[in-house]
């Protein structure tokens, strides 16, 4: 990765954009959450994150579940930065997703961080395609590709940021 989103000059998109977000997954608000931090580095969003024990399927190898949601939170705010920069607008939209698929190509370790970078492929409107990958001591463990897509007023997630 070009830098490490480990330590930043600043507050993480989350951080910057939704502090009171209590998403499982990235949610600075939720204490028992998986916090992950995304920083804009231009060509992608970019993330660092460090799996505890208590993150395992098995013995030194990340759940396959966690894999997923890191994936999934990680490249919804991805689109979201993306849709904000597209409309011009000071904060990005509530975003949902509305599918995404994880390949898990190998095992993830546990015994060290895990890298996360995504990029919007396609784009229309409200909703964004994003690719994105989860590597670990330099392999490429899980792909994801998900739409997400902004949510409208009386949608359960507008405004959830």
């Amino acid at each position: 990765m070009s830098s490490d989103p480990a330590s930043p000059t600043g507050p993480c998109l989350q951080e910057q954009y939704a502090p009171h977000n209590a998403c499982f997954g990235c949610g600075p608000a939720n204490d028992k959450g998986l916090r992950i931090r995304s920083f804009d580095r231009g060509d992608a969003i970019e993330a660092q994150w460090t799996p505890q024990p208590h993150h395992e399927a098995f013995p030194g190898v990340l759940n396959g579940g966690i894999v997923g949601a890191l994936l999934d939170c990680h490249s919804n705010w991805t689109a979201a930065i993306h849709l904000m920069k597209q409309a011009g607008a000071d904060s990005p939209p509530c975003t949902v997703t509305a599918d995404y698929a994880i390949t898990l190509k190998r095992p993830t370790p546990t015994n060290g961080p895990v890298q996360l970078r995504a990029r919007v492929v396609e784009s229309t409107g409200d909703r964004a395609i994003v690719e994105a990958t989860l590597e670990s001591g330099g392999k490429i463990c899980a792909l994801c590709r998900g739409t997400f897509v902004a949510v409208k007023p009386g949608h359960p997630a507008y405004h959830r940021w």
